[in-house]
Formats: structure tokens, C-alpha cells, sequence
């Protein structure tokens, strides 16, 4: 399997109503492109829960959303200016949501007053199987086998008795 290359995607767009469903269809359509069709509904879902909040109650809509995807993880986040709307004022439902359907979530405050909201989930590019973790690797004791005791052949045998004879009538 060869080695998955880093992706990244960076959207601004001025949500409105109309545009929750566009937007939709092109975080789809980015992560099919990196071969993570499973995760779509998942992603897609949650980011238009966040979107709809912006559009309903936000008094600046002008957002940005960034997709990271790094072979084992992908990161989702949805960031805004409004400071109308403070994450522990957010509809539960679209926070509960998130926390449901995504294996970990978080936010944090911008320099310019808004949010972060950001999402994550592990998963393998087009692989189905359920992720479970890979057995460590042999420690160097277990690997490292202990050496054979074979006889040394008669020819090199003789030479090291002619060193070692030599070596005591020197000494």
C-alpha cells in the first residue's frame, strides 16, 4: 500500500439558505477525489448542521471551512466572524449532533471575536475494513536470534590453533 499524501481544502463562502446544499456537494466531491467516499455522509451532514446554524443566526455569514487530511485522520473545521453566536449558545442540537456522528470535536475563539468549530475522524483511504490497532513490532530480544553452535571446519580450526600457539611462545 503505498503512502497517503497530505491533502488540504480551503473554502470561504458567504453562507446563505441556497448555498448549504452547494457547499455540501463540493466537500463531497473533495473527499471522493481523496478516496474517502465513506466518510462523506458523515462529514457532509456535519458541516451542513454548522452552515444552516450560520445561516439561521449569524449576523456575518461570511465563513470559511478547511478539510486536513493526513492518511489516518481528517479534520474538518468551520470557522465564522459572527460574535453573535457563542459555541455555548449554539443549538444543542447541531453541537449533539456533531459530537454523535464525528470521533472527536472541539472549538475555539479567533483573534476577530468568532469560532472554530472543528471535527475529526480516523479512516484509511479506500479501505472498508474496520480500523484496529497493528500489533507492535518485535522488540530487538525478540528478533535477534541467538547464534548457531557449529564447528568450525578442520582448516580454519587448525589456523586458530597455529594464533593461539603463536601468540604464547611470543609471550
Amino acid at each position: 500500500m503505498k503512502a497517503a499524501v497530505p491533502c488540504y481544502y480551503h473554502l470561504d463562502v458567504e453562507v446563505s439558505p441556497e448555498r448549504v446544499e452547494q457547499v455540501r456537494r463540493i466537500l463531497a466531491a473533495h473527499l471522493r477525489y481523496w478516496n474517502l467516499e465513506i466518510l462523506v455522509e458523515s462529514v457532509c451532514q456535519c458541516a451542513e448542521a454548522l452552515l444552516r446554524t450560520i445561516a439561521e443566526h449569524a449576523a456575518d455569514k461570511n465563513t470559511t471551512i478547511e478539510m486536513w487530511w493526513n492518511g489516518q485522520h481528517l479534520i474538518t473545521a468551520v470557522s465564522d466572524n459572527s460574535q453573535d453566536i457563542r459555541p455555548h449558545n449554539a443549538p444543542q442540537g447541531c453541537l449533539a449532533q456533531i459530537a454523535a456522528m464525528s470521533d472527536g470535536w472541539g472549538c475555539c475563539a479567533t483573534d476577530a471575536g468568532g469560532k472554530i468549530i472543528w471535527f475529526s475522524w480516523r479512516a484509511r483511504a479506500a479501505e472498508r475494513a474496520p480500523l484496529v490497532p497493528t500489533a507492535p513490532a518485535p522488540s530487538l530480544r525478540e528478533a535477534r536470534q541467538a547464534p548457531r553452535q557449529e564447528p568450525l571446519p578442520e582448516p580454519a580450526l587448525a589456523a586458530f590453533r597455529d594464533d593461539i600457539e603463536a601468540v604464547a611462545a611470543a609471550g
